[in-house]
């Protein structure tokens, strides 16, 4: 039995993510913690609440709110991707579940220690949570299982910017504390979801096709989002990253290739802000321009 912890930033496909792990009988989802991202922080612990109430997981599953800003750069959401409410201007009702009272960064610290070696955790919003339960108590990189991170790319073209996948450009320093601290950490890019996790027209008409109350509550959540993807990416539908690593994570077999690689985040370039530099060539491995921030990542192909 996979033992997750669930990092996110309701909205988009977050809660398609959440589904996959809370309905797989081979997962127990254990806790659930907030991160600043994609739309107002208190819309996006509702967002989380009220998926475990569609999902039958309400009361079940703590909630944990976090850190409500990036580290150093102001706070910038995509409610233009993911609707007002980011999911889709559904507006739906207030969950009977209330967030807990422990802030998400000691939420972290002391489950990872009272579970040592046990954890695994998907982080799918930027690492602010993260990056900050690292500085407080670096003794949790060792205690982790495996650490998911959906962001960055492979030196391919972001999402937020040409240069930067939203997650990593959100908070680039957090991003650059996680990747550099030692985790066993599998990152999954956005170039993945872009070839692998996007669903067209036959696959959006096959789930609406399906027409239970999840399939109705996705086709609802789904509209905005798929809309810009279509319309602003240029692509066949719409795209779903954070499922992707939750699939990974419930069924390794289908991560079908991986590879460690050295990884660090451009957190300041005038251009390039959040750009993930993946060392395909082995450079910094090698020791050229080595700094101490720079961590060792497995990655996705």
């Amino acid at each position: 039995m996979e033992r997750l912890i669930i990092d996110t930033d309701t909205a988009g496909d977050d809660w398609v993510s959440l589904l996959i792990a809370l309905r797989s009988p081979n997962v127990s989802v254990e806790a659930i913690t907030i991160n600043c991202g994609n739309v107002s922080f208190d819309q996006q612990v509702e967002n989380a609440l009220y998926t475990l109430q569609v999902a039958g997981y309400g009361g079940k599953v703590p909630v944990y709110p976090g850190c409500v800003t990036p580290l150093l750069h102001p706070h910038h959401t995509a409610e233009y991707v993911h609707g007002r409410d980011g999911m889709g201007d559904s507006f739906f009702p207030k969950p009977a579940q209330r967030p807990e009272k422990e802030h998400a960064v000691l939420a972290l610290i002391r489950l990872i220690n009272a579970n040592p070696g046990e954890l695994t955790i998907i982080a799918q919003a930027p690492l602010t949570n993260l990056a900050m339960a690292t500085r407080l108590d670096p003794s949790i990189v060792g205690k982790v299982k495996r650490l998911w991170v959906m962001g960055g790319t492979n030196n391919a073209l972001g999402n937020d910017t040409p240069a930067a996948e939203y997650n990593v450009w959100c908070d680039p320093e957090a991003a650059r504390i996680v990747f550099g601290a030692g985790y066993p950490l599998t990152m999954v890019g956005w170039e993945i979801c872009c070839r692998h996790a996007v669903l067209d027209d036959a696959a959006t008409a096959a789930i609406a096709a399906l027409n239970t109350p999840l399939s109705r509550f996705f086709m609802d959540i789904n509209r905005v989002a798929r809309r810009y993807a279509m319309e602003s990416q240029r692509l066949a539908g719409s795209t779903h990253p954070d499922a992707i690593v939750a699939a990974m994570v419930v069924d390794q077999e289908i991560m079908t290739r991986s590879a460690p690689y050295f990884v660090d985040v451009e957190p300041r370039g005038e251009l390039t802000r959040g750009y993930t530099v993946v060392d395909v060539l082995g450079k910094l491995a090698n020791g050229f321009d080595l700094q101490p921030s720079r961590g060792r990542s497995e990655r996705a192909a």
